[in-house]
């Protein structure tokens, strides 16, 4: 799912965390939106109108004293999606909250009918100041959202107070939510995605696992994130980073994650359970570390619970719930016979070997199975394979 159709007014306002707005209108432009960059004078003075031009490939506007831009104030507030500030330095803030429209950007404001979404950057004691402060309330009260600032090294040196913009990447995550939820059916839906694998521990040291990285559910519940859902994510241990917005609850055994999934389900609309538990425990776990040199290890293993069926009761009712299976063939009939006996509306089907796809890749190739159906996708990036999976669960809902 793209922001293609979509028109985003990017202000950027005189501070030095004006170069993160260049990777900000970047990655914008890349997901198919189609950004304005708005530059205050001050602005214009840490980064050149040509650099947003050509990341951009749209004129950057600056003036509303510009030629033939008479109403390009009125255009730009009354044609654009979501206006963006970033950095939203305080010497904005504070003329936003005033009404001002003493240059183009202002003007754009006063006269928005677009939500505003505002990254403050400046610095810790500016951010601090009880003006300042004033002034976000006025514009929250307005409906503004405001997102950080974060804490972090200042262009003056080391910080432990707020007053960092936050990076481009968490913007974009709630620019595309901010745009995407509008036309979304998992907006406002409460969703639930395991991940990962679990590790069950044979002693002080040694573990149980396999090779899952946790790509594929961190994936998902990053872009439900965007389509507007409350996403909480149980996962077992992973490099991955938690996705902007997502509630994360860490687990490490497979009883864990049994137990933290049971309770969440009575709340959750949708339920993704694409981590890879463990299927054995050892009986026995030493407490320290068993000593090498003993020769050959017997190991007495037992089942783990099987946590979309031991779950299923506390599931809420009307729930849609997607499962994964690992299959060393492309079995459609075996992953329809999983989909009955687990009670799932849909099963996602991975082949185990398949090149370039699976544990640890960025890539996957999967079958979308459900009672009736059977879509094979191509070889797409996870991202992608996530979004087809939700495409799936809206048409469910």
């Amino acid at each position: 799912m793209t922001l293609r159709g979509r028109r985003v007014v990017l202000g950027v306002s005189g501070g030095i965390a004006c170069y993160k707005s260049c990777t900000l209108a970047r990655r914008l432009t890349d997901l198919g939106a189609a950004v304005d960059v708005v530059l205050t004078a001050a602005a214009a003075e840490f980064v050149r109108p040509l650099t947003f031009e050509a990341l951009t490939k749209r004129p950057v506007l600056s003036s509303l004293w510009e030629p033939s831009r008479a109403l390009s104030h009125i255009e730009l507030a009354h044609g654009s999606d979501l206006i963006v500030l970033a950095p939203a330095t305080a010497n904005l803030l504070a003329r936003a909250a005033l009404g001002l429209a003493d240059d183009l950007l202002t003007a754009i404001l006063l006269a928005a009918r677009a939500p505003v979404l505002a990254a403050p950057g400046m610095n810790d004691e500016m951010f601090a100041h009880p003006a300042t402060q004033a002034n976000l309330r006025t514009l929250c009260q307005r409906g503004w959202e405001v997102l950080g600032p974060a804490t972090g090294p200042l262009a003056e040196g080391p910080s432990d107070r707020p007053g960092r913009m936050v990076e481009p990447e968490e913007i974009v995550a709630h620019v595309e939510r901010h745009l995407l939820r509008r036309t979304s059916a998992l907006a406002g839906r409460r969703l639930l995605v395991t991940a990962g694998p679990t590790r069950e521990h044979l002693d002080a040291v040694r573990v149980i696992t396999n090779p899952s990285s946790g790509k594929m559910g961190y994936a998902v519940a990053a872009r439900a994130f965007a389509r507007g859902a409350d996403v909480t994510l149980v996962s077992g241990p992973t490099s991955v980073p938690v996705p902007f917005g997502v509630a994360s609850v860490g687990v490490e055994t497979t009883e864990q994650m049994e137990r933290e999934v049971r309770r969440l389900l009575p709340s959750s609309d949708v339920v993704v359970m694409a981590a890879a538990p463990a299927d054995y425990r050892p009986l026995e776990r030493s407490a320290g570390k068993r000593p090498r040199g003993l020769g050959a290890l017997s190991l007495a293993l037992g089942p783990t619970a099987d946590v979309l069926v031991s779950t299923a009761p506390a599931r809420k009712q009307g729930a849609v719930v997607v499962g994964f299976a690992l299959e060393t063939e492309d079995d459609v009939a075996r992953a329809r016979e999983k989909l009955g006996a687990k009670r799932l509306q849909l099963i996602v089907l991975n082949r185990v070997g398949e090149p370039g796809s699976g544990f640890e890749a960025d890539a996957n190739r999967v079958t979308l199975v459900s009672s009736t159906d059977a879509t094979p996708l191509p070889l797409l990036p996870k991202a992608d394979v996530a979004d087809r999976i939700l495409d799936e669960i809206e048409r469910l809902l």
